[in-house]
């Protein structure tokens, strides 16, 4: 199926998020450009066949008088007419050729948008891989270090944790035999105090100050 201007007014393009691409303006602006050369184009090409089908028949019903005509007539006039033929269709042949030239310019310049417009999105896709890819390695180093970070405090309280018990456990027992030191020195007051001073039934009462 051959492309026309319609085509490429109505065609529609998917839109896509978190990727480097063209200016979508810029291209609709672009595509309008060429859908106006591109009508010029087919207008002239449009003249330039009906100017040729005019010349052809033209030319075909040229003969019919030159026929009543006299001999003489009839053998200049072929002389002539060639020339004359020449030259309009030389022209339109010229002109046809630049109505294919800039035809052919138009759709290489439409093969180069969409062209650049897949480059861009290829290297948008690639660019977006490398960023995911570079993200997810970052936060697995990140996950890496939080992990052995958690593991370092772990066992830095696990050490200290054990410190403490050590040393709660060396202050029980202390408690433990302060405690059976000080029982054993207040027993031994206590029996003190419960045992008769030696000789005091012979001791006068004047001298204890009574």
């Amino acid at each position: 199926m051959s492309l026309t201007p319609e085509d490429v007014v109505t065609k529609q393009f998917q839109h896509v998020r978190f990727k480097e691409g063209f200016d979508p303006d810029e291209v609709d602006d672009f595509l309008d450009e060429i859908v106006v050369e591109w009508r010029k184009t087919i207008e002239e090409n449009e003249q330039l066949k009906a100017r040729v089908a005019e010349l052809e028949s033209g030319g075909a019903a040229a003969p019919a008088p030159a026929e009543s005509a006299p001999a003489e007539a009839a053998v200049e006039a072929p002389a002539e007419e060639p020339a004359a033929a020449e030259e309009p269709v030389a022209e339109v042949a010229a002109t046809g050729a630049g109505v294919t030239s800039t035809a052919s310019s138009a759709a290489g310049i439409i093969a180069r948008a969409e062209r650049l417009h897949d480059e861009h999105v290829a290297e948008g896709e690639a660019k977006a891989k490398q960023l995911v890819g570079d993200a997810e390695t970052k936060a697995a180093g990140i996950v890496s270090a939080a992990e052995a970070k958690q593991r370092e405090i772990s066992q830095k309280l696990d050490t200290e944790r054990k410190s403490l018990e050590g040393r709660i456990t060396e202050l029980r027992q202390f408690e433990r035999d302060y405690r059976q030191q000080l029982r054993g020195y207040f027993e031994q007051k206590l029996a003190d105090l419960d045992a008769p001073e030696s000789g005091s039934g012979s001791t006068p009462v004047s001298t204890i100050g009574l």
